[in-house]
């Protein structure tokens, strides 16, 4: 196992690992423990109290976060000519449809989100075995296969994400950045929190949310008292 810098040592010992913070303390603990010298990118783990082996507890869907994610993301829009100018005007960074589904086929995935229009679903199809892996393939759940595809572009501009559960029950996303204000970081994960509680499925049984940490990139986790999410 490696050693851990003095860095990680004291950031590690600012927290009380036998505690469970509040979003708020707990966000001032990521933003305090993040030690890299680049603006650390902050991540929210929920624990859900499912089982993804059944089709009726997988949870996924999208939420915007009120304060984005911090991150620049990189649109490709697959589409008609004419939807593709929509898109670009609407603040895509690429689009087309031919060329793109060459370079794809070819393994090029430089690109953080890929939106289309319905009726070219058959050409973006054949590229599951490339995007799926790498969780770039569009879905219409995750609002990423639409007619709209302006607004698709401007939404996930503005920090709309789509999260789903993982084989070990757990929900893993982007929160924002370690510059962020403790309350905005906090405001985020309210919102992801609040959208999960309105996903739980019928047939779940138990605690539904049954761990939360908080972290940043290289950074410590930071246990996050489940009390403050409100499940129905």
């Amino acid at each position: 196992m490696a050693q851990l810098t003095k860095k990680r040592k004291a950031a590690d010992a600012l927290i009380d690992t036998s505690k469970a913070y509040d979003l708020l303390e707990a966000a001032n603990l990521v933003k305090k423990t993040s030690t890299t010298k680049f603006d650390a990118t902050v991540d929210i783990a929920v624990r859900l109290g499912v089982d993804p082996k059944k089709s009726t507890e997988m949870v996924r869907g999208t939420v915007s976060l009120p304060h984005g994610t911090g991150r620049t993301v990189k649109v490709l829009v697959l589409a008609d000519p004419a939807k593709c100018e929509e898109a670009l005007a609407a603040g895509a960074d690429m689009a087309g449809l031919d060329e793109y589904v060459e370079k794809i086929k070819g393994g090029w995935t430089d690109v953080d989100v890929i939106i289309c229009t319905p009726n070219v679903m058959a050409k973006v199809g054949a590229l599951g075995r490339v995007l799926g892996p790498r969780g770039l393939m569009p879905n219409p759940k995750t609002g990423t296969v639409t007619m709209d595809v302006a607004k698709a572009t401007q939404e996930v501009k503005a920090g709309k994400i789509d999260f789903k559960v993982d084989k070990a029950g757990i929900i893993h996303a982007v929160i924002g950045k370690a510059s962020f204000d403790a309350a905005k970081l906090t405001e985020n994960a309210n919102e992801l929190l609040l959208t999960l509680v309105k996903l739980k499925p019928s047939t779940a049984k138990g605690a539904y949310i049954k761990s939360i940490f908080v972290s940043s990139t290289m950074g410590p986790g930071v246990k996050v008292d489940t009390r403050v999410v409100t499940v129905a």
